[in-house]
């Protein structure tokens, strides 16, 4: 048939049909490419065939394990006048002293307490009544009632907060098991995910709203921040409450919102699991947070960075003080490149502090650092982060020659007077007396006052040192140079452009 059909095709081209055959032959193509449409419009939705035509057995899934949060707290009372009125008087005005003794005749002047009232939302994890909420839904609260979906009221117990990732975690006793939900891999989210979010909005009870996820590892004002950005309805009260992916996972806890009248507008920030699991963690073993502390300042490996120090992709976290503590011990130094902690690469600083922060303290781990050009391994014995306090140590007075001029730089010996009015105590290094306005220096950052303490990771104490290494640098084809400068006492690494 197969031959056939080859022919006939043939036979059409050489020989035009009659023009009814052209108007069957054309609606067929038509059809074709109908069909073919279709099928291609259907290809993103076959790829996105995850998404349910409906929500509503996701909820009947996880629904019962998502509470609502009650607290109460005793605060002082307004003043207030007859028949609990507020007397509205500007400041001065002659009748405010005749309600303030009429009050106080009637004992209603002073500062009596009131029971004052908040909402929130909250997810169990355990059948035997752990609950998580945000820290700031329970903060200060006296009373914590927590309301099931079924109508249930039970009074709760602060386990432990931290405010750091505004995490609290509860307990209630309840007469049978519970319907409890799990964290789930936050990690392997993606922009464009669909997410459901659960709660009580504005005290109105248990709410749905889904969307999707609008963007990845947004920072709000937390060392630890790693938040999920969606445009599922948040709203006041929704505080606490779970965001679920598909399959029923939390991966995330709903604690924040942008916008400009305080009601959703569809920027809306939940906490990532992978944040929140692990301080859930330390909260049920022992009521408190205890997180690694390793001991280092840091800051990014820009490209100009990366340049000066031969390193071929911009990422890790580059060393610009190492105090008293787990790190020094360790044997890392100023200008190492920390390039994985754990067996976990490292992009930037942030991502070092949280994946230090997340593993226990007292745990001894390796870490990979660049340092001249090599990766070395170092072990490291993590303090506790809560109890840390770093100090720094000092360093031999300089030599004192005289100024010099290099890379758009005027640089001196530094005083006693610098040591007093920059902060300087203890640093071998130069000052920066000056400072070319049309200089890459300039365009740096780099201001007059600033002290310079290495130059290419190497030490110096005189400008001669400086103005040596930087031919010597030029000389062997670098396109930069590295220098750690400190102002006010902090240290940061700048690279500094060698070419003309």
């Amino acid at each position: 048939m197969r031959p056939r059909a080859v022919a006939r095709v043939k036979a059409i081209a050489i020989a035009p049909p009659p023009v009814s055959r052209l108007r069957q032959a054309a609606l067929l193509l038509a059809a074709a490419l109908v069909a073919l449409g279709l099928i291609t419009l259907q290809s993103p939705a076959h790829a996105q065939s995850a998404r349910p035509d409906t929500f509503a057995d996701l909820v009947d899934q996880v629904g019962d394990a998502v509470v609502n949060i009650t607290t109460t707290s005793i605060v002082a009372a307004r003043q207030q006048g007859p028949q609990g009125i507020q007397p509205m008087l500007p400041p001065g005005s002659p009748f405010e002293d005749f309600f303030n003794d009429f009050m106080n005749r009637n004992g209603q002047g002073g500062q009596a307490p009131r029971r004052s009232q908040a909402l929130g939302s909250g997810f169990v994890i355990s059948e035997d009544g752990f609950i998580v909420t945000n820290n700031h839904v329970i903060e200060g609260a006296d009373e914590i009632s927590v309301e099931f979906r079924t109508g249930e009221v039970l009074q709760a117990e602060l386990i432990g907060t931290d405010p750091n990732t505004d995490i609290a975690l509860l307990k209630v006793e309840p007469e049978s098991s519970l319907t409890s939900v799990s964290f789930g891999d936050s990690d392997a989210l993606r922009v464009g995910d669909w997410v459901m979010a659960m709660g009580n909005p504005l005290g109105q009870g248990f709410s749905v709203s889904v969307g999707v996820v609008s963007a990845r590892g947004r920072e709000l004002s937390g060392a630890y921040d790693d938040f999920i950005q969606t445009d599922a309805a948040i709203n006041r009260g929704n505080s606490g409450g779970p965001l679920f992916n598909l399959e029923g996972d939390v991966i995330g806890v709903n604690t924040a919102i942008l916008s400009p009248n305080g009601g959703s507008i569809g920027i809306g920030f939940s906490m990532a699991s992978a944040v929140v699991s692990d301080v859930v963690d330390q909260l049920q073993q022992f009521g408190e947070t205890r997180r690694g502390w390793l001991g280092v300042r840091i800051q990014d490996v820009t490209q100009d960075i990366a340049d000066g120090l031969s390193l071929e992709e911009a990422r890790g976290a580059l060393v610009t003080d190492v105090p008293e503590g787990p790190a020094r011990d360790a044997g890392v130094e100023v200008g190492d490149v920390i390039l994985s902690f754990d067996g976990q690469d490292i992009q930037d600083t942030r991502e070092l502090v949280r994946v230090v922060a997340a593993a226990p303290a007292g745990e001894t781990v390796d870490m990979d650092v660049l340092r001249s050009g090599d990766v070395e391994t170092l072990s490291v014995t993590l303090g506790r982060r809560e109890t840390a306090d770093a100090g720094g140590a000092g360093q031999p007075e300089p030599i004192k020659p005289a100024s010099v001029d290099v890379l758009g730089l005027r640089l001196g010996p530094i005083t006693e007077e610098d040591r007093v009015d920059l902060a300087a105590r203890g640093l071998s290094g130069v000052v920066i007396e000056a400072v070319d306005p049309s200089s890459d220096a300039a365009a740096k950052g780099l201001q007059a006052g600033d002290i310079v303490t290495e130059v290419a990771q190497m030490p110096i104490s005189t400008p001669q040192e400086f103005d040596q290494i930087v031919g010597e640098a030029r000389d062997a084809g670098q396109k930069s140079i590295l220098l750690l400068i400190r102002r006010a006492g902090d240290p940061r690494f700048v690279a500094l452009t060698l070419t003309d």
